[in-house]
């Protein structure tokens, strides 16, 4: 008699201020470092599984959708046919890690449905090699194990890969979509991939020997001016941003504009974007800090 098994999964977004390619022959060792924010806010994963399925389906708040991560991560996890809806209220190939995140919590759902008993770690390894093999994101899952401003320090998938943490106490990120940016345009581009090194290095260098949100979001700016990566609109956006009192850069791979800003320019800083388009308020994740 055929069963069907279902479960559910939750991983966080995650947007990127500055990164480092770093290539190699054994998919398992290829990634990137830098630092990004992690979010309380992500995608949510339903899903039901068993050979009653013709096939596998993916689903984005309802309507079909061909995300190629997930896709080769259940072809990682599951030889049965899988029917999976993703929920989430931000768009995907925006800069916002949920190529990742939507593979996660599928791959979170499949574990609890069929009793793989896997480890998150073990589920994040195989989710990292989905998006390698697909070319769709080389280090979001690593960080979406945490929360928080999150520094990626050596590459790889996430059991071989090391983290540190910006100290930091929860606030409000606003983010505001532009457009979209396909990662694998960026990655493969040699000249591109040439001038992200340079500058991400230099980035992580100087995040590492000032460690503050603020230094962050600063060496995320300069990533994106000295790599040619920042569009035109976001440009304005970000100088917006910062006549209004606050701080912004643009997240990476993606033209979406994110901001911090204090208690005393919060509105301003929220008004300026709001021109731009629709605002969303992301909590940064619990991280680590000092009291």
């Amino acid at each position: 008699m055929s069963e069907k098994y279902t479960g559910t999964g939750f991983a966080p977004a995650h947007i990127t201020g500055f990164f480092e390619i770093h290539n190699h022959k054994d998919m398992q060792y290829k990634g990137s470092t830098g630092c990004g924010l992690v979010f309380d806010q992500g995608v949510e994963a339903d899903l039901q599984a068993g050979d009653t399925l013709k096939r596998t389906r993916v689903f984005l708040n309802g309507s079909p959708v061909q995300v190629d991560a997930i896709n080769t991560a259940i072809e990682m996890l599951t030889d049965l046919p899988v029917a999976v809806n993703i929920k989430t209220n931000m768009p995907l190939g925006c800069g916002l890690g949920l190529s990742g995140a939507g593979a996660l919590s599928v791959a979170y759902a499949l574990n609890q449905a069929l009793s793989l008993n896997y480890t998150s770690k073990h589920l994040a390894d195989i989710v990292h090699l989905a998006e390698v093999k697909t070319v769709s994101g080389l280090g979001d899952v690593t960080a979406q194990l945490y929360r928080g401003a999150v520094i990626r320090t050596k590459p790889g998938k996430p059991s071989n890969g090391e983290v540190d943490f910006i100290p930091s106490e929860k606030f409000i990120v606003y983010v505001v979509v532009l457009g979209n940016v396909s990662t694998k345009s960026v990655i493969g581009n040699r000249e591109m991939v040439d001038r992200i090194n340079s500058a991400g290095g230099k980035a992580h260098s100087l995040t590492l020997k000032h460690p503050t949100i603020d230094n962050f979001m600063e060496q995320s700016k300069n990533f994106t001016m000295e790599t040619g990566l920042l569009k035109d609109r976001a440009k304005d956006l970000i100088e917006a941003v910062e006549f209004s009192g606050g701080k912004a850069s643009q997240a990476m791979i993606g033209d979406t504009v994110f901001a911090i800003s204090d208690e005393k320019t919060k509105n301003e800083v929220y008004k300026s974007m709001l021109e731009f388009g629709e605002v969303l308020e992301l909590n940064s994740g619990t991280g680590c800090y000092t009291i």
